[in-house]
């Protein structure tokens, strides 16, 4: 693989995992979306108020000073330039913070006889409305102005203001800055505290699932984390609640399949003493025949009712079971000494392998639960290996580990099935040996009681006398592992 493949991959990863949805996104989604809309508000209310704003050019009083000082003082020039330059200076006060060489800035023009006689700012040239008293918009340059211009008969005196058109809005903002400016400099900075608030605020909510996920299958206990917030205790609840149930039916279905395999096995017991004593009176060929049929039979009923008992401790380790420290190697030395006499009735030989030199393999376990699956183990491979067949079992150590490896020369099973024969009552559809499905479920069932695992592969036959790339392989090695002790 390519480093560029791998690169694209990362992303797309990356890409998918933001595009799942998100509790975490999308309450910080949400604060800010407040907080925008809180600020959209502000700034809706000063456009408001900006409108509501009273012109400069309406106040009649202001012309009226104008006009007084420059009439009063008109034999003064020097002091009626200084008088008229100190009420700009009042009106450039109030309207913002302006100076008189900024063409955002109110301006006054005076006139008398016929004659400018004071401007804000020589920049800026002489302004006329069309009539006096009217509030008339003028185009100076790309600016417009709102101008009104007041007239005196003395002396022809004639006062104009004018003032932009958007100095209303900008006049809003600097009176209302302590309230515009903090919203201005918090909004940028929000993402990152709303974001350590909220993952915070879910620190609870993470750890009900954390114990949640490091729950085994078979641990149905009720969660030990008891948050005293009122939003996640109905979730404790209902999850406790769950898992309560799900614990009191299964105690019902065990209870059920534990009594039921009770009670058959004493009927199953008397028909086999029954049907023996039959045979024992009988000379009839025919019926004899019948009669080992049945025993047959019975023998199957039997082993059933067998598994599901040990499919019912295996399950669940019971309360006065007491685990020990066990020699695994002499376990399944045990059990094959057992099972040997089954193999040879059909030629079947069980070889048993420890590597020279290999110390003791101890387990800590439940000794009739691994008896349990070392059985079952064993017997699956005499039973589905052909007459006159081959199987090897390797007991060993490894990386910590105690090492069962069966290998038969059966007709192994499709590597599609090898997960699904670990379910209960499921037999590979293909296989023409009798069974009640239960084997590996009770193998399975006892290394999840011991913290083992179990695998199945092809045997050391694989492809042999098959069709090549049929996935079924010539023989199964099933490989289990636990947990050596220490200690």
């Amino acid at each position: 693989m390519t480093p560029l493949t791998v690169a694209t991959q990362a992303i797309a990863r990356r890409a998918k995992g933001w595009l799942q949805p998100s509790l975490l996104r999308r309450l910080l989604l949400a604060q800010i979306g407040v907080v925008a809309l809180l600020w959209g508000a502000t700034v809706a209310l000063f456009l408001y108020d900006s409108n509501k704003l009273t012109e400069l050019v309406r106040y009649d009083k202001v012309f009226a000073c104008v006009i007084e000082a420059a009439q009063h003082l008109a034999h003064d020039p020097a002091r009626q330039q200084a008088t008229l330059k100190a009420f700009d200076l009042a009106l450039l006060e109030t309207s913002g913070d302006f100076s008189s060489e900024t063409d955002k800035a109110p301006v006054m023009q005076v006139w008398q006889r016929g004659r400018l006689i004071y401007n804000s700012t020589e920049a800026m040239p002489a302004m006329q409305t069309s009539a006096p008293g009217r509030i008339e918009n003028i185009r100076i340059g790309h600016r417009l102005w709102r101008a009104r211009t007041m007239s005196s008969p003395l002396l022809d005196t004639r006062v104009l203001l004018a003032e932009p058109d958007f100095l209303r809005l900008n006049f809003t903002i600097e009176t209302r800055s302590y309230y515009l400016l903090p919203l201005g400099i918090s909004l940028p900075f929000l993402v990152f505290p709303a974001w350590l608030s909220v993952l915070l605020a879910l620190r609870p909510w993470r750890q009900v699932t954390q114990e949640t996920a490091a729950r085994g299958p078979a641990d149905l206990s009720p969660l030990s984390f008891e948050p005293p917030h009122k939003e996640l205790q109905p979730l404790v609840r209902g999850i406790n609640g769950l898992l309560r149930s799900l614990r009191e039916r299964n105690a019902r279905e065990r209870g059920l399949i534990a009594d039921a395999a009770n009670e058959l096995r004493t009927p199953l017991d008397a028909m086999r003493v029954n049907v023996e004593a039959l045979k024992a009176q009988t000379a009839d060929r025919g019926q004899r025949e019948l009669m080992a049929n049945l025993l047959r039979s019975n023998d199957r009923a039997s082993r059933l009712v067998g598994q599901l008992q040990q499919l019912m401790r295996s399950d669940e380790m019971p309360q006065d079971a007491t685990p020990v420290v066990l020699a695994f190697d002499v376990l399944v030395r045990e059990r094959i000494a057992l099972i040997d006499s089954l193999a040879h009735a059909r030629g079947i030989a069980i070889d048993f392998v420890r590597p020279a030199g290999d110390a003791d393999v101890p387990v800590f376990g439940e000794r009739e639960s691994l008896i349990s699956m070392v059985s079952n183990v064993v017997e699956n491979a005499v039973k589905y290996s052909p007459d006159g067949g081959r199987v090897t079992v390797h007991v060993f150590s490894e990386a910590g580990q105690a090492v069962l490896r069966v290998t038969d020369q059966g007709p192994g099973i499709p590597a599609a099935l090898r997960e699904r024969v670990f379910d209960r009552f499921f037999r590979n559809p293909d296989q023409t040996q009798s069974g009640s499905g239960l084997g590996l479920a009770i193998v399975r069932a006892v290394l999840r009681e011991h913290g083992g695992e179990v695998a199945l592969e092809d045997g050391e036959g694989s492809g042999e006398g098959n069709d090549e790339g049929n996935g079924k392989g010539r023989g199964l090695c099933v490989t289990v592992r636990l947990p050596l002790s220490v200690g």
